[in-house]
C-alpha cells in the first residue's frame, strides 16, 4: 500500500432481504480481495443487519437501516486521524476493479476535489472519494446527493451491484 492518506469503507451493512440470504457472506471478501490490489492505506468495512466473519476491521452500524449515509457516517467514525480520505466501495460490487480506486485517488490529489466519483458509460457509481472535509455532509441517503468530480472509467466496466442470488 502506498502513503496516500486515503483509507477505504466497504458498505456490507444491508439486509440482503432481495437476495435471500445474507449477500455479504459470499460477495464481501472477493471486494476485500480487490480493495486490497489497490493504494489505500487501509480497510474498514461497516457491518450491520448481519454478523459476520470478515477478514479487515470493521465496524458495526446500529443505525443501518436509516440509510447508506448513516452507514457511511459510522464507517468515517472509524477511520484513523491520518486518513486524509475515505474511499466508498459497495459490498456487493463483485466486478470492482482496483484501478477505478486508484484513479479517484490520483484525481483527488491533481484536482484536490473534496468529491470525486468513477463513472461508467457516464453513469456515476462506486468507488467514491470524499475529503474530511465533506464527511460532516453525508445525509441518510448517502455521498450520492453530493456534487463530486467525474472520472471517467468506461474502459474497466462498473463495478455490479447484486441483488438477487441468481446473479452472482
Amino acid at each position: 500500500m502506498s502513503d496516500t492518506g486515503a483509507w477505504a469503507i466497504v458498505l456490507a451493512a444491508g439486509a440482503s432481504t432481495r437476495f435471500g440470504s445474507p449477500k455479504q457472506r459470499v460477495l464481501l471478501e472477493p471486494v476485500l480481495g480487490r480493495v486490497r490490489r489497490s493504494s489505500v492505506d487501509g480497510v474498514v468495512v461497516v457491518l450491520g443487519a448481519h454478523a459476520l466473519e470478515v477478514s479487515a476491521p470493521f465496524v458495526h452500524c446500529p443505525d443501518w437501516e436509516r440509510g447508506p449515509g448513516a452507514s457511511l457516517r459510522c464507517g468515517l467514525q472509524a477511520l484513523p486521524e491520518q486518513a486524509e480520505a475515505a474511499v466508498v466501495v459497495l459490498g456487493d460490487g463483485p466486478n470492482l476493479n482496483p484501478e477505478a480506486i486508484d484513479r479517484v485517488i490520483a484525481t483527488w490529489r491533481e484536482d484536490k476535489a473534496e468529491v470525486v466519483a468513477a463513472t461508467y458509460a457516464g453513469v456515476r457509481l462506486h468507488p467514491v472519494l470524499l475529503t474530511r472535509s465533506a464527511w460532516k455532509r453525508v445525509p441518510d441517503e448517502g455521498a450520492r446527493t453530493l456534487d463530486a468530480v467525474l472520472v471517467s472509467c468506461d474502459d474497466l466496466g462498473p463495478p455490479g451491484d447484486v441483488d438477487f442470488a441468481d446473479e452472482v
